[in-house]
């Protein structure tokens, strides 16, 4: 039945109540109107979000940012992270200057830590966070990401609490442990001199999670095969070494990363009898 009521015009109302029913009217329409708009507006960003995670996935980046940022001013914290990463996979883009590449990191960046004030409890914002806030500490010098590591290391823990089976997530931790145990003596002064206890793992610890992160999604990320491969060379297990580098040296090439764990694996293949 229609809010709207026909009168009869032989039935007398007095003039408050039609003033009632008209304010009454006008009050009812367009909430039920802003809520059919608000749907419909969810509904569409629910879809482009399904097509921005296609592009992603196919590597074409900038195109996924492009229609991601349509939606930027809403404050949705799917879109946000989504174009931190699209931003932050751009940067990573050989085709770009030097100039143009840590620009894009410092927008992701300035754009992740707004959405970490409004969003503690979110998986992805604190995996991003810490991403680029390592990558914005490099480009500020040695000495400022070797003091962010610890940090760095928080959120990370901090995302995968929120979420124990991301592959990627997974992937950064053993990445962390990694870079910690290649990491250059000159560098460890600097972390002795910044903190009280170094940042302290190991070849077994990365190894670890890059298992983990295997075991959650099997071969998602070249260099996840790459470093198991890595991994296993240092602790001396070269069948192991053999059977991921292999498969690392093999990975159907759709990015950066791709192209350089193809390579280095083939690199380091040819170190194995």
């Amino acid at each position: 039945m229609s809010i709207f009521y026909k009168l009869n015009p032989s039935v007398y109302f007095p003039k408050e109540v039609l003033v009632l029913s008209t304010t009454l009217a006008f009050i009812i329409w367009p909430v039920k109107n802003k809520d059919v708009v608000e749907h419909a507006s969810s509904k569409e960003i629910h879809s482009e979000i399904e097509d921005a995670d296609k592009l992603f996935d196919n590597g074409h980046y900038e195109e996924c940012y492009n229609l991601l940022s349509q939606h930027q001013d809403k404050n949705n914290v799917e879109v946000q992270w989504r174009i931190c990463r699209a931003l932050y996979n751009m940067s990573k883009e050989s085709k770009y200057d030097k100039q143009y590449k840590n620009t894009l990191v410092l927008q992701a960046y300035d754009i992740i830590l707004k959405v970490l004030n409004n969003t503690e409890d979110h998986y992805a914002v604190h995996k991003w966070y810490a991403l680029l806030l390592d990558a914005k500490s490099a480009l500020e010098g040695i000495k400022e990401r070797i003091k962010q590591l610890e940090n760095v290391k928080k959120h990370m823990d901090m995302a995968v609490s929120l979420n124990p089976n991301d592959a990627t997530i997974l992937h950064m931790l053993g990445e962390w442990c990694y870079q910690i145990s290649e990491m250059p003596w000159h560098h460890r002064k600097i972390a002795e001199v910044l903190f009280a206890s170094p940042p302290y793992s190991s070849y077994e610890d990365a190894l670890e999670y890059f298992l983990r992160a295997e075991t959650v999604q099997p071969r998602f990320y070249s260099v996840n095969l790459l470093r198991l491969g890595s991994c296993y060379l240092k602790l001396q297990k070269e069948d192991q070494a053999k059977y991921y580098l292999q498969l690392a040296a093999s990975y159907p090439a759709k990015s950066n990363d791709d192209h350089r764990a193809n390579t280095e694996a083939a690199e380091l293949l040819k170190k194995i009898k």
